[in-house]
């Protein structure tokens, strides 16, 4: 079954951590059965906290997920996120009965 990753980053405190994180996406990418379903495009937040963007990526399992968070390649990587801004990260497993899930 489908797994997604949520992102949503809620500030940005160094647009130059945040651009290194980013020409990194190929080396952390590389080697995972993922699909971007979004990647920080316009979004409005209609309830709860602000936030300035989201990214939604597939990945065929849940277990796969969790793999790609793990990777050393994503953990050296999201250094650079974290001091580039502020984010929430969730792992969530998709729903049975969808196409490709």
């Amino acid at each position: 079954m489908a797994a997604y990753v949520v992102i949503t980053k809620t500030r940005t405190r160094d647009q130059d951590q945040l651009d290194l994180y980013a020409r990194k996406a190929p080396e952390f990418m590389a080697g995972h059965a993922a699909v971007f379903l979004a990647r920080f495009g316009a979004c409005t937040v209609k309830e709860g906290a602000s936030a300035e963007g989201v990214a939604i990526i597939e990945f065929p399992t849940f277990e796969a997920a969790m793999a790609w968070y793990q990777s050393p390649a994503y953990q050296q990587a999201s250094r650079h996120r974290f001091q580039g801004g502020d984010y929430n990260v969730v792992i969530v497993e998709g729903v049975s009965g969808r196409p490709g899930g």
